[in-house]
C-alpha cells in the first residue's frame, strides 16, 4: 500500500524535476493523477519525454484536459478541490494565466499544498528566464566546485533537476502536507533548483569557511584533488572508484595492495598528492578493474567498481537489495529508501497520455453525463 496511500495529487506535465517528484509520491504509494495537455505532441518535442521508456512518469494515471478550454479549466479544478496537493512546473505566472494558480486553487481547497517547480524560483531578477540544470547549478556555486582544474564539468542533471529540485521540491511538500494536517491550512512551496542546489552544498560551503577548502577545482579532499580519493584506470581500461580517508582504511589499503613504497606512506601531504596520484596510478595498470575488486571490494579499504549502466543492475550487491528492478522489460531503479512496515513499490508502467481520462473523471466524482458534455465540447481527449 504504501506509507502515502490515500494521499491524492494532481500532477500537471512537464519535464525535469516535476515528473522525478511524482514519481517519488507514487512509488511511497500517492494517488498521482497526470493532467496532460489533450494534445500530446509536445512529448514527441521534448529531449526528456521517452513515451513508455519515460521512467519517471511511471505509477500514474494520465488525464488529457483542453485546459485553454472553459470546459476543461473547471474539470481541472473540480479534480484540484479534491487532492491533497498539486505538482506543477510552468514559467512564474503560467498557471494564474490559465486561471489554476494558486490564490484561486487554494481558496477552493484551503488544506491544499499547492508545490511549484522552477529553475530560478517565483521571484528574483531571473524568474521569469529561460534555464537548465546547467546554468541553475552555476548560480549556486555547485558547478565550479564540479570538474577538472582546467574546466567545470556538468554533473548529468543530477544537482539541480534531481536533487536540488525534484527531491526538495518533494521534502518541502512534505513539511506542508504535515502541516496542514494539524492547521487546516495548505500553502505554496515555492522549489528552485538553484535554491536547492545550493543547500545541497550547505556542508561545503561550511568548510570552505574553515580554510580546508579552496575554489581552486583539483584541489580539494573530495574533488580529486586528494589521491586517495578519485577513480584510476586498471588494465583493461575500466575504473576503480577508492576512498580510504581515514588512516586506519588508508593502511588497510596499502596492506591490501601490497604497497610497501615510503612515498604513499603519508596521505594527508597535499603538495605529494600529485606524485602521489602518479605512483598509484601505475600500479593500479598492473591489473584488471575485477581482478583489484576481488582483493580489495568488501573489506575496508573503501574500493569499489566503477559499473556502466549496463554492468550496475548485474552487481551481486545490487541484486541481493534489488537496487534495480524491471517493469514491462524495461531495467530501472527501485523505490528507495526502504520502509520496514509500509514498504514503497512501482504502481505501474508510464500511462499512455490522456488513457486514463474517463475512468479517472468516474473515479474523481463526475457522471457520465457530464464526461460526455465534455468529450463533445472538445475539452477532453
Amino acid at each position: 500500500m504504501g506509507p502515502l496511500h490515500g494521499l491524492k495529487i494532481i500532477e500537471f506535465a512537464g519535464i525535469g524535476p516535476g515528473p522525478f517528484a511524482a514519481m517519488l509520491f507514487a512509488d511511497m504509494g500517492a494517488e498521482v493523477v497526470r493532467i496532460e495537455r489533450k494534445s500530446a505532441a509536445r512529448r514527441s518535442l521534448s529531449l526528456l519525454s521517452l513515451g513508455p521508456l519515460d521512467v519517471a512518469s511511471r505509477g500514474r494515471r494520465s488525464v488529457a484536459l483542453d485546459i485553454k478550454r472553459a470546459a476543461g479549466r473547471d474539470a481541472a479544478r473540480r479534480l484540484i478541490d479534491q487532492a491533497d496537493a498539486l505538482i506543477e512546473g510552468f514559467r512564474p505566472g503560467v498557471m494564474e494565466r490559465l486561471g489554476l494558480g494558486p490564490e484561486l486553487c487554494l481558496a477552493r481547497n484551503p488544506k491544499l499544498v499547492y508545490g511549484r517547480m522552477t529553475g530560478w524560483g517565483q521571484t528574483g531578477p531571473l524568474a521569469h528566464s529561460a534555464g537548465h540544470d546547467i546554468t541553475y547549478i552555476a548560480l549556486s556555486g555547485a558547478l565550479h566546485a564540479i570538474g577538472t582544474a582546467e574546466q567545470p564539468l556538468p554533473p548529468l542533471n543530477l544537482v539541480g533537476d534531481l536533487g536540488g529540485g525534484a527531491m526538495m521540491l518533494a521534502w518541502g511538500m512534505m513539511a506542508a502536507l504535515w502541516e496542514a494536517q494539524r492547521s487546516g491550512q495548505g500553502q505554496v512551496v515555492d522549489a528552485a533548483m538553484t535554491d536547492g542546489a545550493a543547500y545541497l552544498m550547505a556542508m561545503l560551503y561550511g568548510v570552505k569557511a574553515t580554510g580546508l577548502w579552496s575554489n581552486q577545482r583539483g584541489a580539494n579532499l573530495l574533488d580529486g584533488g586528494a589521491f586517495f580519493y578519485g577513480t584510476y584506470v586498471c588494465s583493461d581500461d575500466k575504473f576503480v572508484a577508492i576512498g580510504p580517508i581515514e588512516p586506519q582504511f588508508y593502511a588497510l589499503f596499502r596492506e591490501k595492495m601490497g604497497i610497501d613504497d615510503p612515498d604513499l606512506a603519508d596521505h594527508y601531504d597535499p603538495s605529494a598528492w600529485p606524485q602521489q596520484r602518479a605512483k598509484l596510478a601505475a600500479i593500479f595498470r598492473t591489473r584488471t578493474r575485477d581482478a583489484w575488486c576481488a582483493l580489495l571490494e568488501g573489506t575496508d579499504a573503501c574500493v569499489a567498481p566503477v559499473l556502466d549502466m549496463d554492468e550496475a543492475p548485474e552487481h551481486p550487491h545490487n541484486r541481493a537489495r534489488t537496487t534495480f528492478v524491471t517493469v514491462d522489460d524495461v531495467v530501472q531503479p527501485a523505490p528507495a529508501p526502504r520502509l520496514s512496515r509500509t514498504p514503497a513499490a512501482i504502481q505501474g508502467a508510464p500511462p499512455t497520455p490522456g488513457a486514463d481520462t474517463e475512468a479517472v473523471l468516474l473515479g474523481w466524482g463526475f457522471g457520465q453525463t457530464e464526461v460526455e458534455a465534455l468529450r463533445t465540447a472538445g475539452a477532453i481527449g
